[in-house]
């Protein structure tokens, strides 16, 4: 995981999403369920003693970091807590750079109206960071390049939602699914994929055709080219059958195979997998054919450093597809009581941050 601090870059201020988009499980949030026992039992023991401590919770996490899950963790306080119009809550935006330490979140009022939550807010902040800050990074190394969003089939289903608004607010031009785009109101993109030109018996050009035929012709097609391992070929064979309507060919090698064309000019470089002489020799087929409209995605093992080296080399490649690499890391958030009735109250080693960026969330 990169070290190197972010680049300073303000988030366009906007509306916060509704609550609604989310679809909590409200009634199970409010009773605990998710929640770590401990503070099912500290409310108990509040509610028993009648105790309601007026109390300001301050939220951080200890990385440099572009926050996501913002306004997921604004929701699960607004329609979780026992009465949101007691309490005062201030927040950063997602898609805000934060530094560690800093605040990106408070909450002000009794309580046991939202001890509960703690457990929940805190792992959707940890979570949707991660995500963003992952994919901030890679859209800086890719110099302005689309990146497309493909993390969906390396974690369970019911995180694409959050995820995708993460992957949105942090740069990525495309995702893969309509769950992920689905909070903004987007669609899923996507390619020609090998289980289809399989279905055509290997044919990557008649599958591609067919898809055409049969597809939204809004779409921008693109078509994996590696199907045979010979992706100068199959892209000069797609580009011939499709024409204009062929938006961009997807290099996606393995990274244990070299590519037949990569074969003939093999010497002091890797050849496995999307290498830069790959991506140039198909670049190069295309040109001289006349398909310079023919854009080149290129996928498999993707991360930051393979981009930025690809970017620092030149290589002529249009877009990124990325997927396992965003998961990377861990952007843990931390949240302590630091005021008790109006007065410094925390344990040692922590204490209140006060942080000017925060707005007022109504």
């Amino acid at each position: 995981m990169a070290t190197e601090p972010l680049p300073e870059r303000a988030a366009p201020r906007r509306e916060r999403l509704d609550p609604g988009v989310f679809r909590l499980p409200v009634e199970r949030i409010r009773e605990g369920y998710y929640s770590d026992v401990y503070f099912n039992r500290t409310v108990d023991v509040l509610r028993s003693d009648q105790r309601h401590p007026h109390v300001l919770m301050q939220v951080f996490q200890k990385q440099d970091a572009v926050i996501g899950g913002m306004d997921e963790a604004i929701a699960i306080i607004k329609l979780c807590s026992e009465d949101f119009s007691q309490l005062q809550v201030r927040a950063l935006y997602d898609g805000d750079p934060v530094k560690p330490w800093e605040t990106a979140l408070t909450i002000e009022g009794d309580y046991s109206l939202f001890a509960r939550l703690e457990t929940v807010y805190l792992g959707v902040l940890s979570r949707r960071t991660k995500v963003a800050t992952n994919v901030r990074r890679v859209v800086d190394a890719a110099r302005g390049k689309q990146i497309i969003f493909f993390p969906a089939r390396h974690d369970h289903h019911l995180v694409q939602t959050g995820d995708g608004y993460a992957a949105y607010v942090s740069g990525a031009i495309g995702v893969s699914t309509d769950a992920q785009a689905s909070w903004w109101g987007g669609k899923g993109v996507g390619t020609v994929p090998h289980a289809l030109i399989a279905a055509y018996n290997g044919d990557t050009s008649r599958a591609a055709e067919k898809y055409a035929e049969y597809i939204d012709p809004s779409v921008n097609l693109v078509v994996l080219v590696d199907f045979e391992n010979d992706c100068v070929r199959t892209s000069l064979e797609v580009a011939r059958r499709l024409g204009q309507r062929l938006w961009g060919v997807r290099l996606d090698t393995s990274e244990t195979l070299v590519d037949v064309s990569v074969q003939k000019v093999m010497g002091d470089f890797d050849p496995r997998g999307v290498t830069p002489q790959l991506c140039q020799l198909v670049r190069g087929a295309l040109d001289r054919e006349g398909f310079t409209h023919v854009r080149i995605v290129a996928s498999g093992g993707f991360n930051v450093e393979k981009i930025e080296r690809f970017e620092r080399e030149g290589v002529p490649v249009d877009a990124y597809g990325v997927g396992s690499a965003f998961f990377k890391g861990s952007y843990d958030f931390t949240a302590d009581v630091v005021m008790v009735e109006g007065r410094p109250c925390a344990k040692v080693g922590r204490r209140y941050r006060p942080n000017p960026r925060l707005e007022l969330v109504s």
